[in-house]
């Protein structure tokens, strides 16, 4: 390399001068720059997109939170749980005081005795087995509640005929909780939803602190098909949404009655009712 090539030659061709350029350490020395800058400019642009779409996702969200959506009611019926109910224990009945049995008559009993005299005493006289009648014999002679060993006036032992009698129990009418054929809504489950759906309304607080989820109500169909003691039962959701089923429960109209042995009877019924939020 003489001394004008020398001036506007770089580096590079100085230093590989007069070298086998052909070999590749003077392509990539001479491609290093360019690779570098590639590479500098791949990276922040793969960091910029990065950054971006994690701001960006942060701005969706938030709009998202503040956005309140139309919330509807969409209550779901479902099958009825049958839960157990506790026998109903009878009390007793009082014991009976059985009183005594009337005392009957007596006559002493007159040992039979040889003598000379040919007429005993009257007190010693055996007694003539007419004068006995129903009498008991016994060591003196008692006059007892009947007379002359026959029934007394007195009933049961009791002037004036009088029986005691013991108090009454009030017989306490069955409840049952399964029966051959259950208690049905007039119409059968679509009607049944049909009218939860029109009738229900979401309290405003369920609303506001997000709370939905099934509400279990209990509630005793009668003979008649009346509902009454209707009441909710089970873990309670809060805002308001057990008061709203019983409430919508107690405006039904009167169903079917069970039936067991083809008579009415009166059942305590289980139905649970679903609040969902739409999303």
């Amino acid at each position: 390399m003489n001394a004008r090539t020398i001036i506007n030659a770089d580096f590079l061709d100085i230093l590989f001068d007069g070298r086998n350029k052909d070999y590749g350490a003077y392509e990539l020395r001479r491609s290093e720059e360019k690779r570098v800058r590639n590479a500098i400019v791949g990276t922040a642009s793969i960091a910029l997109v990065i950054i971006g779409g994690y701001v960006l996702s942060n701005k969706l969200m938030a709009a998202g939170m503040h956005t309140r959506s139309q919330i509807e009611t969409t209550p779901t019926v479902l099958k009825p749980i049958d839960i157990p109910e506790e026998a109903a224990v009878t009390p007793p009945p009082p014991p009976v005081n059985t009183p005594p049995p009337p005392a009957r008559s007596s006559i002493a009993f007159v040992t039979p005795t040889i003598t000379d005299q040919e007429i005993a005493e009257n007190e010693s006289e055996v007694p003539k087995m007419d004068d006995i009648g129903n009498k008991a014999i016994g060591v003196a002679n008692t006059v007892g509640d009947d007379v002359n060993g026959i029934e007394s006036p007195f009933e049961n032992g009791v002037p004036g005929g009088n029986v005691v009698e013991p108090p009454k129990v009030e017989e306490k009418k069955t409840i049952f909780t399964f029966v051959e054929i259950m208690p049905s809504f007039p119409g059968g489950e679509e009607a049944l939803a049909k009218f939860l759906q029109k009738n229900l309304r979401y309290p405003r607080l369920a609303q506001e602190t997000g709370i939905e989820g099934k509400v279990f109500i209990q509630f005793v169909v009668n003979t008649d098909g009346k509902i009454s003691d209707v009441q909710a039962v089970g873990a309670a959701k809060g805002g308001g949404l057990e008061e709203e089923a019983v409430r919508v429960v107690r405006m039904m109209p009167n169903w079917k009655p069970g039936k067991q042995n083809h008579e009415p009877v009166i059942v305590r019924f289980n139905l649970p009712i679903g609040f969902r939020l739409s999303e």
